[in-house]
């Protein structure tokens, strides 16, 4: 299984909507044959395991399969995993969580089992888990699983007063965000951001086959047309839009999309269940004080990325998260450190907020 999950690793940049997902065929302590699902379309990785053994012209009779998750059961783009491990005579199949997509939710384990097929669950489940965090959020709770990445001085300063900030991290960190940005399938920004900076917000600098889907928070639709971020297209989330200025936009090449919410902002719980209705699992925020601070202040944020230079850059300049003051110790959020890593001369925390 630990090798099924490896594989499915692979598929980290390219299997958006679907989940990434790994499979081994084993029997005697010999793989027969193993794959991983590619991208949304291709053969899922049970498939591809059963075509890599056959390709070696190696029967798979009485073998065991090791699967990342639960094999699919219903008709999508592609037939059904569970019907083809039971017509290829496989003896048991081993997978590491169910699948949370209400279509097949057990269903395909219920299909193995009635084959007389041994099929369990539940072998590295967390690990499994983790690597899908974004597939699960969207089919459980019906919104992506949203990551907010920030880089800031040690003193949690991301601009000074005039609004510079390149660069407060090195080339190295820089890099690993574009890697991050690589793996989710939308990048959320605010309009601050877009008119101060003029950011691209794409991936760079890596390879990859997709570009993760732009998308703007933008209230009274204020954004540039010749924004840098609308070069290939963007999704603009406001909550009113004046038919002059929806029109520019959109000849620029933004699709403009209204989701009006209490005090004349964006209501940001409905463009989370839009984009999770679009097939966003993953969703990447790099955003201002001021959306950061809605953002967590709304409890939509699941992880947080944190990115510390080793600086200091004074109480005047920008901070993180523009939040209410406390009136006391009994408001403040806690964060778990999840993971913790060096990249180059800056610090990089994986955080998760504390429940």
């Amino acid at each position: 299984m630990a090798r099924a999950l490896r594989l499915a690793e692979r598929g980290l940049y390219t299997t958006t909507p679907n989940p990434r997902v790994g499979c081994v065929i084993v029997r005697d302590g010999r793989v027969l044959g193993e794959g991983w699902h590619r991208k949304a379309g291709e053969p899922h990785a049970e498939i591809a395991a059963l075509r890599a053994a056959g390709k070696a012209g190696t029967d798979v009779r009485g073998s065991t399969v090791y699967v990342s998750l639960e094999p699919c059961s219903h008709h999508g783009r592609t037939p059904p995993c569970a019907n083809a491990l039971i017509d290829a005579g496989v003896a048991r199949v081993v997978a590491a969580m169910r699948d949370p997509n209400p279509q097949v939710a057990g269903r395909g384990i219920e299909l193995l089992t009635l084959a007389g097929i041994q099929a369990q669950v539940g072998l590295l489940e967390a690990q499994a888990q983790e690597l899908n965090l974004g597939f699960v959020s969207r089919m459980t709770r019906g919104r992506p699983w949203l990551r907010l990445k920030t880089a800031a001085s040690l003193d949690g300063k991301t601009a000074l007063l005039n609004g510079e900030s390149k660069w407060i991290t090195g080339a190295a960190a820089r890099a690993d965000v574009h890697r991050w940005r690589a793996r989710a399938c939308a990048i959320l920004t605010g309009v601050g951001t877009v008119k101060a900076d003029d950011p691209r917000m794409n991936v760079r600098g890596m390879q990859t086959d997709r570009q993760p889907l732009k998308v703007i928070l933008d209230s009274r639709l204020a954004t540039p047309p010749g924004a840098r971020i609308l070069d290939g297209g963007a999704l603009i989330a406001c909550a009113a839009a004046d038919p002059e200025r929806r029109a520019t936009l959109e000849a620029a090449g933004a699709e403009v999309l209204s989701l009006p919410g209490a005090d004349g902002r964006v209501d940001l719980a409905g463009m989370l269940a839009e984009l999770a209705r679009r097939g966003v699992n993953e969703l990447h925020a790099e955003a201002g004080a001021t959306l950061n601070g809605a953002l967590l202040a709304g409890g939509l944020v699941d992880e947080w990325l944190a990115y510390f230079a080793p600086l200091v850059m004074g109480h005047e300049a920008r901070g993180l998260f523009s939040l209410p003051a406390l009136a006391d110790m009994a408001g403040r959020r806690g964060f778990a450190v999840h993971h913790l890593a060096r990249v180059g001369d800056d610090l990089r925390l994986l955080l998760r907020p504390v429940p």
